[in-house]
This record gives C-alpha cells, sequence and structure tokens, in this order.
C-alpha cells in the first residue's frame, strides 16, 4: 500500500514522468504463467480466457483475474501454457490486451511464445548502420507490397522477406538510399489474414496491435512467430547492406473505439474528449488518443522502446505527430537517446482536425524549436515544388508558380537565413527549425499524388519529355537541399498511380511498382542514382548545422523560376571549393551571374557525372530549359 501511495504522489508531484504499473505481463514459466493487466479498480469481472487455437475453437480455461493493486490485475494459470492463446475481457469483449507481443491470426488473441525463438542466426551481432548525422541519411519511404507483389522473380512477393532477396537489396544499394521508411507493419485492422488470397490492399494506419508486426505480410499468419522471425530477417538482411530500417508509427488513433485493445482494456482512458464529453478527432479517423495521460504516454515510450530492443529499429516515423503533446515527444526523444542518439525520429507536424488539447502543447510543426532532435516534413518545400496539396490541379514553382522564396527556404533547412524573406514563404511566418536536420525534405510520399501523377494533373498536355525533365528538377532540389532527403519508393522508376489521389485501399494495379519502367526510363534511374551519389559524396549538400548553413549557403540574384545558390569555401570540408546549382524551372534556357572563376559542369540537362561534363570559364552560367546545373571550381 506504501508503494501505491509512494507511485500516486510522484503522479501528482511529476505529472509528466512515466508511473510504474505495466499494461499487461504475461510471465511464462513451464510449471505456471503469471498475468497481470492494467485495467479500471472499479471494473465488475475481469477475465483471462485460454485457447488452444488462435481463432475458433472452446476455451480450454477461464480464470477470474483479482486485482492485486491500484488499476493491477493478476491471474495465474498452472501447467504449461507455451504455444497457447489468451484473451482478457473486462465486460466490452474479448482483447489480446494493449500490449500484446505475439498474436495469432486477426491479432484477436495474444500468444505465449518463447521469443528467442524467434530470433535469425547471428541476430545477436545485428548492428545498425553508422549514421553520424540524420543529414547524412537517404530515406526511402516503402509499402511491403507496393514494392515487390508486382515483381517477376520475387519469391515472396508483398511479404516482409522479399526485402532479404537479393534482387531488392541491389536495387537498392545500387540506387544509394541508406533507409528505407516502411509503413506501418505493426498488426493491423483492416485485412483479413485469413483471406489473403483476396488481395484487399491497406496502407495500413489502422492500428490494432501495436507491438507485433503485421501478419498479411508473414508467410503464415497463423504461426504467432513466423511473423516474427521473418521481420527480423528483414531488418538483419537491410542492415547488412547497410541500409537501416524506420517504422512508421500511429499511436495518435485506433481503427476504432469499440473494439481497439485500449478501450476495452480500460474504457475511455486513452482517448481524448471535447468539453461537451464527445471524442475528439484530431486525426480525422473518428478518434483520438491521450498522449497526455501518463499510462498513454507510458504506452508509447515502452513500445518505441520495444521496437528498439527486439526488432533493432533505426528510426521512427510518428504520423500526426501534431496530435501527440510536445512532452511525451520529448520524453521519448530522451529515452531513445540513452538507446541510441543516432535513432531518427520525425513526424508530420499537424493534426487532420482540431485536438482536444492545447495547439501549443502539440507537436506541430511550428513547435519544433521546443522538441530538439525531433524532425518534421516541409511542406513549404513540397508544395512550392509541385503545387498545394488542396488542389491537385495547380501548379508550383515547376508549372510557372512564383514559388522560388519557398524553395529558398527548404534549400536552407527551415532554419533562419538572413537572405529567405520570411514573408514570402508559404505556410510559415517564421523559421520552425533550430537545425536543418529538423526539416525532412521532399515532394511526394504515399499521401497524396505522386510525383509524376501531380505533374500530368497541374500541367495540361505535359508531354514525356518534359514530365521527365520536372521530374528530375524537383529531386535536385529535395536532395541538394540542407534538410533530410526523402523520396517515395518507385519514383527512381517514373512510378505513377494512375492519377488516384488516396490510394490507400486502391488494388495492386494502382499501386505497384511497374519494374519495366526501370528499362524503359533508364536515364531516371541514373540521375536518382548519381544525384544521391553526388550528396553523398559532397558535404557541402548535408553541413547538419545552421549556423555552418548560414555562413556557407548563399543564394544567388536570379530571375523569375530560377532558385540558385552556391555553396562556398569548402563548406563542410568539402574536396570542392564552391558548388553553385541553378535550378530552372522555366521553358527556356535562363542566364544566371556567378562569382568569376573556372568551373567543372557536374550537372546539366539531365545528366549527373562528378568527373566532369564540360568547364565553365567566366561569371555567366546558362541552365537549360527545366533542369539543374550544378558546377564547382
Amino acid at each position: 500500500m506504501k508503494k501505491l501511495i509512494f507511485a500516486g504522489l510522484l503522479s501528482l508531484l511529476f505529472p509528466h514522468k512515466v508511473v510504474a504499473q505495466p499494461f499487461q505481463e504475461v510471465n511464462y514459466a513451464p510449471e505456471k504463467t503469471v498475468f497481470s493487466l492494467f485495467a479500471p479498480n472499479d471494473a465488475k469481472k475481469v477475465t483471462l480466457r485460454i485457447y488452444q487455437e488462435g481463432l475458433g475453437g472452446k476455451v480450454l480455461k477461464t480464470v477470474k483475474m483479482q486485482r492485486t493493486g491500484n488499476e493491477q490485475w493478476t491471474a495465474t494459470v498452472r501447467g504449461d501454457l507455451m504455444g497457447k492463446f489468451y484473451t482478457f475481457d473486462v465486460g466490452l469483449g474479448e482483447c489480446a490486451g494493449v500490449f500484446a507481443k505475439a498474436v495469432g491470426v486477426n491479432g484477436k488473441r495474444g500468444a505465449i511464445i518463447d521469443m528467442s525463438k524467434t530470433n535469425p542466426d547471428h541476430w545477436c551481432c545485428d548492428q545498425r548502420p553508422v549514421v553520424k548525422s540524420p543529414s547524412d541519411l537517404i530515406i526511402y519511404e516503402m509499402h511491403h507490397r507496393d514494392f515487390s507483389i508486382a515483381r517477376s522473380d520475387a519469391k515472396y512477393p508483398g511479404k516482409f522477406m522479399a526485402l532479404t532477396e537479393p534482387w531488392a537489396i541491389d536495387h537498392l544499394k545500387t540506387l544509394g538510399v541508406n533507409a528505407i521508411h516502411i509503413l506501418p507493419s505493426y498488426d493491423y485492422a483492416s485485412v483479413d489474414e485469413t483471406r489473403l488470397s483476396d488481395n484487399k490492399y491497406n496502407w495500413g494506419y489502422d492500428p490494432l496491435n501495436y507491438n507485433v508486426p503485421e501478419g498479411g505480410y508473414s508467410t503464415d499468419p497463423y504461426n504467432p512467430e513466423v511473423r516474427i522471425r521473418e521481420f527480423k530477417e528483414m531488418v538483419k538482411a537491410l542492415h547488412k547492406a547497410g541500409i537501416g530500417v524506420i517504422l512508421d508509427v500511429v499511436y495518435n488513433h485506433t481503427y476504432d473505439i469499440e473494439n481497439s485493445n485500449f478501450q476495452r482494456t480500460y474504457p475511455d482512458y486513452f482517448y481524448r474528449k471535447t468539453a461537451d464529453g464527445q471524442y475528439s478527432n484530431g486525426s480525422g479517423c473518428g478518434n483520438e488518443t491521450a498522449s497526455d495521460k501518463p499510462m498513454m504516454r507510458k504506452f508509447m515510450l515502452e513500445s518505441v522502446k520495444y521496437w528498439i530492443k527486439e526488432y533493432h529499429i533505426d528510426g521512427f516515423r510518428f504520423d500526426l505527430m501534431g496530435v501527440h503533446d510536445i512532452q511525451t515527444m520529448n520524453d521519448i526523444r530522451q529515452m531513445v537517446d540513452q538507446i541510441d542518439p543516432t535513432i531518427f525520429i520525425y513526424g508530420e507536424g499537424w493534426s487532420a482536425g482540431s485536438c482536444a488539447y492545447p495547439q501549443e502543447q502539440l507537436g506541430m510543426k511550428a513547435n519544433i524549436p521546443q522538441m530538439p532532435a525531433i524532425a518534421a516534413f516541409s511542406d513549404e518545400i513540397r508544395d512550392a515544388l509541385r503545387g498545394p496539396f488542396s488542389d491537385d490541379t495547380k501548379p508550383g514553382w515547376l508549372g510557372g508558380s512564383a514559388d522560388e522564396e519557398s524553395i529558398k527556404y527548404g534549400i536552407a533547412g527551415a532554419i533562419s537565413h538572413p537572405q529567405v524573406d520570411m514573408t514570402k514563404v508559404n505556410y510559415s511566418t517564421s523559421p520552425w527549425a533550430l537545425e536543418p536536420t529538423q526539416m525532412i525534405s521532399y515532394v511526394s510520399c504515399h499521401d497524396d499524388m505522386c510525383l509524376v501523377d501531380r505533374l500530368k494533373a497541374s500541367i495540361p498536355g505535359i508531354s514525356n519529355e518534359e514530365l521527365i525533365r520536372l521530374d528530375l528538377l524537383a529531386q535536385t532540389a529535395v536532395f541538394t537541399s540542407q534538410g533530410v532527403p526523402f523520396m517515395l519508393s518507385g519514383e527512381e522508376l517514373l512510378r505513377d498511380k494512375k492519377g488516384v489521389h488516396n490510394s490507400f485501399e486502391s488494388p495492386d494495379e494502382i499501386n505497384h511498382l511497374d519494374w519495366s519502367n526501370k528499362t524503359k526510363f533508364p536515364q531516371v534511374f541514373e540521375y536518382y542514382k548519381n544525384l544521391i551519389q553526388l550528396r553523398k559524396n559532397h558535404p557541402a549538400f548535408r553541413l547538419g548545422n545552421a549556423d555552418l548553413v548560414r555562413k556557407h549557403l548563399e543564394f544567388l540574384e536570379a530571375p523569375k523560376g530560377v532558385v540558385a545558390f552556391r555553396l562556398k569555401n569548402y563548406a563542410g570540408r568539402d574536396d570542392w571549393r564552391d558548388i553553385i546549382v541553378i535550378l530552372n524551372a522555366n521553358k527556356t534556357s535562363v542566364e544566371v551571374s556567378i562569382p568569376e572563376g573556372n568551373y567543372t559542369v557536374v550537372c546539366c540537362d539531365g545528366q549527373i557525372n562528378e568527373q566532369g561534363l564540360g568547364t565553365l570559364k567566366g561569371n555567366k552560367a546558362i541552365a537549360d530549359p527545366q533542369s539543374a546545373i550544378i558546377i564547382h571550381n
């Protein structure tokens, strides 16, 4: 009792601190297993059920759990339960509990397994790739099914294991990416794992069991060990190739309320409500979780820690980070720093609706200065390049709109820069990044149209040649910016999604990567590969420090439709003294004044060659139509 009173006092004195009690534990031993659950003190009855199967079948044993502490319920079951399944029930329906680590098919029941048996050979020796700064990352956003389902030589199409195959590893390594951001890969609700032959598709932003891999991406969703082992095999193969794994985490909402594990174990605790008692909907999905509550905060911290420790995850992308409170995000960052400070954390700096929590205390983009070492996506550079999120038909700078200042803001990494006029920057009136490593630079992701579709929608009658020129130009802006570059999988193949804006449940024919494009448009893959290598080879493009950016990045006077900048004086101890980048969105060539000198041309008219494509002497440089020129001396 003294411990409980002391814990209560601590939570009052230090409300942001994590509380001590566990959500649920399954302490297995051959002679007995002890189950514990976080549930309301006033629950009339809390029941544990044991099953032989993960779905269906009769109950083997029903046990009434006893309250053994504040909001803690416990049951002991004698005998060897290895391989059995269990559910908790507080009177609202059975579920696997909040923190199940293994589940049966469709995640309805928790599973008792030996986690050590899920480890691949030499798992203990697996090491994450070394990353000195987030600015060194090249992030490739991928959906498991998109990437491999249409690959004719894939042994495991649409599965975790596809990313262990030589063709997949070879493609990623040749492209040069060093981190893959995998769309939600935890156990989600909308795909029936007993009917995978139906090929039902979903992105996975509908969480069910947050701490178990999705069964639909495994070769056997009925066997709880398989999905775990195959996820680890994937991580191990990617790590061996020097590629980190970033997990897309969706703690901001659940698939629904009534059937969620949160609601079924502790009704209404994990969700925010509005002043009139309605469920708040900052996620746009019918509910929002309450990260500000001690046990929801604890859940998020423990979940992140579990994925790092058990699955060796290298980074986390927080879906709708603007739903979560700043304190929780900072607590996660501090906890992760104690494990490995190179683990990258970033998220969407917005919500999908208003939240039942003060906006100034949420993880919004504008509040990034209050969240050190946490990054957010820059919709400023994204929409400046391709056009506004709100109107697919309206072009951005690539289509002739005057968005140069917003692109300059993105090039600088969303930091304060003396040459960026914030009165002309879209969406933000003041810089929101303290360091350029807090900004994700991108032009498209799984959300909204992919780059090719957006260019087609906003520039009527665009030819294939023009499409390719603008595609390459857009990515040149992304990969020469001082932020952390991010690309959607398949863009190196000139990917399209048949114009579908929101393909979260579209069929494979819309979402799959068309691998034949690699031979149809070899110049596109070649340019992406060489552009990524150029960034890797030259630290001037990834200074990773705001003061260094302000010292070395100088924007040059340029006509409308052009953004030009110089990285000067061996920026970042680069081998090249001065690097000049000129981005020209005009349909005609443009001339830009540059400092007098003898230059080597390394990028021109859709080609990149660091050994040189030619030379340039004098104080003028000409950029070809709808393309970039990069020179150095």
